[in-house]
């Protein structure tokens, strides 16, 4: 029998959330970490983030067709498996080489529940109820990035940095233990797909051979990259630029929280506007707020209150940009890929997020304690971005592909 609907929701939501945990809760650790384990270069704590989302990129190619041959719920459980293991060396590591190493697996081990997750929406719900249950883990979902920084620096004030991995590892064995008891495994034996990897390989091949889903994919990785940039650079800006370390928290909370709202006046313009236009809209003003701001920060206005409000507005609106861009531009590319859906996402979202991650990482290393590397680089990335959305318009609307 089904579980009731709400309990399932709360229960995928709470699978998304494994990964939006697993990032921003470490942002208020970042100095702390710095300062144990890397004290004479700063910008190399970062890599604990952008590792994270690299090995996030590789779980994700994979989990998908694996889910597809051998179920849900089992590859849920490796996955799991691996999340608490390298949280736990996390925990003890006195390195930023041991601890990279475990942030790239945990990240691996974090692609089975966001994965599963959305296979088991579509496996369990279909059409407009699918459509609705995915809005409502979105919603619930999209308080986790407000919220994590929050736990994060509760964690940090009562133990140390460590404590955030051991939060980790609960909230992991909570979702895993709650499917194993409340979800019935909706992929039974006679529907599951062996894995050949001559069929992935020829899917593979067709995702990119497609102009619109390439353009798509690089639009995307344009969009993810500003996203990341700012995720891994905010908390240092805010530290020594700005000297409110203590408040960063609840600053982030607030941006995470009204950012939400980009999702909602999505869904009410998306059918009058189209996808297209939004993406190359939200871009566009992305563009001319980078620049704006490069512009306040040489003339010496981006500082003090005034330039601190300027400040947090900006990062507000690359939050913004990325609600109104990222779904967009992930639906745009799996339009022509209906027949390959599990293999096409997990293609599509392994090589927006490796490739943004690895941009971020570069980017990041440029930090010299001012907000400067981070406003350049959101100015190219937006640019680049604005760029490639516009070649979007030139693909028509394709209704018929081959099959494999």
């Amino acid at each position: 029998m089904r579980i009731p609907t709400s309990e399932f929701i709360a229960l995928m939501a709470m699978l998304v959330a494994t990964v939006a945990i697993s990032i921003d809760a470490m942002l208020p650790a970042l100095p702390d970490i710095a300062a144990e384990l890397v004290p004479n270069n700063l910008n190399k704590v970062q890599f604990i983030l952008s590792t994270f989302i690299i090995g996030l990129a590789f779980g994700t190619l994979i989990v998908g067709p694996l889910s597809d041959s051998f179920g849900r719920k089992k590859i849920l459980y490796f996955g799991a498996l691996i999340y608490v293991l390298f949280s736990a060396v996390c925990v003890f590591a006195t390195d930023l080489e041991t601890m990279i190493f475990a942030r790239v697996c945990q990240g691996i081990g974090a692609a089975a529940p966001r994965i599963v997750s959305q296979a088991l929406i579509r496996d369990l719900y279909s059409g407009r109820e699918m459509a609705r249950i995915s809005s409502f883990v979105m919603m619930i979902f999209s308080i986790v990035p407000a919220l994590a920084p929050l736990l994060g620096a509760g964690m940090i004030s009562v133990f140390d940095w460590r404590a955030i991995f051991i939060v980790f590892i609960i909230f992991a064995l909570i979702s895993t233990i709650w499917t194993c008891f409340r979800v019935k495994e909706p992929l039974t034996p006679d529907r599951r797909v062996p894995f050949q990897l001559e069929v992935f390989k020829l899917a593979f091949l067709e995702i990119i051979s497609l102009g619109i889903v390439r353009t798509a994919i690089v639009t995307l990785i344009f969009s993810y990259a500003s996203l990341f940039t700012c995720i891994m650079l905010v908390q240092q800006v805010f530290d020594q630029f700005f000297g409110r370390a203590d408040s960063f928290p609840q600053w982030f909370a607030l941006v995470a929280g009204l950012s939400a709202s980009a999702s909602f006046l999505n869904s009410m313009v998306v059918m009058r506007l189209g996808m297209r236009r939004l993406i190359s809209g939200a871009l566009l003003v992305q563009v001319v707020f980078s620049v704006l701001m490069l512009i306040l920060l040489d003339a010496g206005i981006i500082s003090g209150e005034l330039g601190f409000g300027i400040f947090v507005f900006w990062i507000f609106s690359l939050f913004f940009q990325a609600g109104m861009t990222i779904g967009n531009l992930t639906a745009l590319a799996m339009e022509p890929l209906g027949h390959i859906a599990g293999t096409g996402a997990s293609v599509i979202s392994a090589l927006a997020t490796l490739g943004s991650a690895v941009i971020a990482a570069v980017a990041g290393q440029f930090f010299d304690g001012t907000p400067l590397a981070m406003i350049i680089s959101i100015v190219l990335l937006s640019s680049m971005g604005s760029f490639s959305a516009h070649r979007l318009k030139r693909f028509e609307r394709i209704k018929s592909f081959k099959k494999i």
